[in-house]
């Protein structure tokens, strides 16, 4: 998959807002990924209770609980980013496995398995994703991006739930 924004242009260098933090690969790890998330989220004015906000943060679930549970390397962490960018925002999550990259079509799980769902949970309510090698280390990184004007013009979702300033 292409992103939407590439890691060379621009506008990828220059987002107008970054969150950036380190997580240790457990299962607490990711849920304190997915919840600072959803906090920073909110301080940037996309309210916990908005479409924007629940569907970055599952992405952001998805992609961390991946990250523990096939990224780990015992005593590496794996990070988090989030951008945010005119038109788009953007999670990423990086880990130091390089071998164990997602598959390019996503297989259809079995009903009665109760696991392997979770990347076509971020493929349904991203706009793009994909992965791409670690930038500054071994590893991979699998992004998400989330069009904010797709989300506004959803007849069912009321509006973004930005915050407007008084």
């Amino acid at each position: 998959m292409t992103s939407l924004h590439s890691p060379g242009s621009d506008e990828a260098a220059a987002p107008l807002r970054e969150f950036a933090m380190r997580f240790s690969s457990t299962p607490r790890g990711a849920r304190l990924a997915r919840r600072l998330v959803s906090h920073r989220l909110d301080d940037w004015g996309y309210c916990y209770d908005s479409a924007l906000n629940d569907a970055l943060a599952l992405i952001t679930a998805e992609l961390a609980a991946n990250a523990v549970r096939h990224g780990r390397v015992p005593g590496r962490d794996f990070a988090v980013r989030l951008a945010e960018h005119p038109d788009v925002l953007r999670v990423e999550v990086s880990d130091t496995r390089t071998e164990r990259t997602p598959p390019a079509a996503l297989p259809t799980p079995a009903d009665n398995v109760e696991s392997g769902r979770g990347l076509l949970l971020v493929a349904a309510l991203a706009d793009d994703w994909g992965t791409s090698p670690r930038q500054a280390a071994p590893g991979k990184t699998v992004w998400a991006e989330c069009l904010r004007r797709r989300l506004a013009a959803d007849p069912g979702v009321p509006n973004l739930g930005v915050r407007q300033p008084s």
